[in-house]
């Protein structure tokens, strides 16, 4: 797959998406490899959350698949979905290894 994919905007949420397209071609998005990567929730929506990797990127992640979820939370994201909010011991990066 190669050229840019346009991001929808997440329906009913009060936080604005702020990235405007994935790139595949560049770094693209955080969550959109193969794997499902740890992210620590920065702010909540009512159906979404902003999330941050350890380098400092961030996403607006789906979070219905989840309880509900607080700021400081770790998640377990695929392609901007949380599959799982981390317990503290999962939520260690060299527990995901």
């Amino acid at each position: 797959m190669t050229g840019e994919q346009e991001l929808l905007p997440v329906v009913g949420t009060a936080i604005e998406p702020t990235l405007g397209s994935c790139s595949v071609d560049d770094d693209g998005c955080i969550t959109c490899g193969d794997v499902a990567v740890a992210l620590t929730v920065v702010e909540v929506g009512e159906y979404d959350a902003r999330c941050r990797d350890s380098e400092g990127r961030e996403e607006l992640v789906a979070t219905e698949l989840v309880d509900t979820v607080a700021v400081g939370d770790r998640l377990l994201v695929h392609a901007r979905v949380a599959l799982e909010k981390l317990n503290d011991r999962e939520a260690e990066p060299h527990a995901l290894r």
